[in-house]
């Protein structure tokens, strides 16, 4: 069996060093994103898409499930928008709603059958460090701690058909997202990696190896459970002020 595997979010970013990591291992990649990946590969497959937009969303996850059998389906494409309470707009909690949980929900609901007929499937859903605090990140914050809360419910409810779900929750990863906020050889970045147990800021592929282990078919007793890939700073606060 070919594993298909769908990464949303998967041109640039963590996303992009999943897809690579998944090709590599022999899947066939899905990617679902606003913009084409600048790598190529005879088993990746594009879908240009605004996750943001639920009808969008369905249509496109509905003309996947028709094509492919999707077995394995990683939920990592977000956004930031930080601000402080005062300024928190309720617009930028729905986008982010939308966008972090709406559309896992969606593309769960059109590849599920397909998982259960196989009676296989694995399921990663890309929570945050920032769940565990964080100024500024309200509408961020909110919405990755509830992908946790639903990462559980769902091992509860799919592990009797062999599917397993599970999260990883990055800390400080330099991406296109980190360094619109923090460039990445400024002394603010440089401070925040002394703040940081290991000394150092994450990379990409830190996660991707996460998100290829818990995925790998072999583990199938591994369900429900968080990652903190974090360089250990989910064990104390860090502050990028």
């Amino acid at each position: 069996m070919t594993n298909i595997a769908v990464v949303t979010g998967g041109s640039a970013g963590i996303g992009a060093e999943v897809s690579k990591s998944l090709l590599t291992e022999g899947y066939k990649v899905i990617s679902l994103a606003r913009r084409a990946p600048d790598f190529e590969h005879e088993n990746l497959i594009y879908f240009e898409l605004d996750l943001s937009d639920p009808s969008k969303t369905k249509s496109v996850s509905k003309e996947i499930a028709r094509k492919y059998d999707v077995t394995t389906i990683i939920n990592n494409a977000g956004v930031i928008r930080p601000d402080l309470i005062e300024d928190v707009q309720t617009e930028d909690v729905n986008y982010l709603t939308n966008l972090h949980i709406n559309a896992m929900i969606i593309l769960t609901q059109a590849f599920l059958p397909a998982m259960k007929k196989l009676k296989f499937g694995r399921i990663l859903n890309m929570s945050s460090r920032a769940v565990v605090g964080l100024p500024s990140r309200t509408s961020y914050a909110g919405t990755k701690a509830a992908i946790i809360s639903i990462t559980r419910t769902w091992a509860m409810e799919l592990g009797k058909h062999g599917i397993t779900v599970n999260a990883v929750a990055p800390g400080p990863i330099v991406t296109d997202m980190f360094t619109e906020v923090i460039p990445e050889d400024s002394d603010q970045a440089e401070a925040l990696a002394q703040t940081i147990p290991v000394k150092r800021l994450g990379q990409s592929d830190d996660v991707a190896r996460a998100a290829l282990f818990l995925v790998d078919p072999e583990n199938s007793f591994i369900t429900g459970q968080t990652l903190f890939v974090c360089g250990g700073t989910s064990l104390g606060s860090i502050s990028f002020n």
